[in-house]
């Protein structure tokens, strides 16, 4: 399963999450507001997109309409106060991604 982990900025949240979960799925990651923000074939290569906030899917939506529609777009409700590879960020990722997996196994 291709997995595609969205931030801000691609510095931190996705980024540590596409390293902690690259031994049981395929990954990326992508931001929204850097210098190369998120692309239509980045969107299109996922079969799950997982943002860290609500307003990440509401961008995405804005930015992708079409593709917004036929894609599964999930929030893990993740704030921007963590650091890369943060043992507290990798510990909140695992478990909201171990909650959410059989979701993400029944697409």
């Amino acid at each position: 399963m291709k997995l595609l982990f969205i931030c801000n900025q691609n510095q931190n949240r996705s980024k540590t999450a596409e390293e902690a979960f690259k031994d049981r799925f395929y990954t990326k990651s992508a931001g929204l507001y850097n210098d190369k923000p998120i692309t239509e074939k980045q969107l299109a290569w996922a079969d799950i997109v997982l943002v860290m906030e609500e307003e990440q899917r509401y961008e995405l939506s804005k930015r992708f309409p079409k593709q917004y529609m036929q894609k599964r777009i999930i929030s893990l409700d993740v704030p921007d106060i963590y650091h890369y590879n943060q043992p507290e960020l990798i510990e909140i990722l695992k478990r909201k991604v171990d909650e959410l997996l059989p979701i993400l196994t029944t697409h």
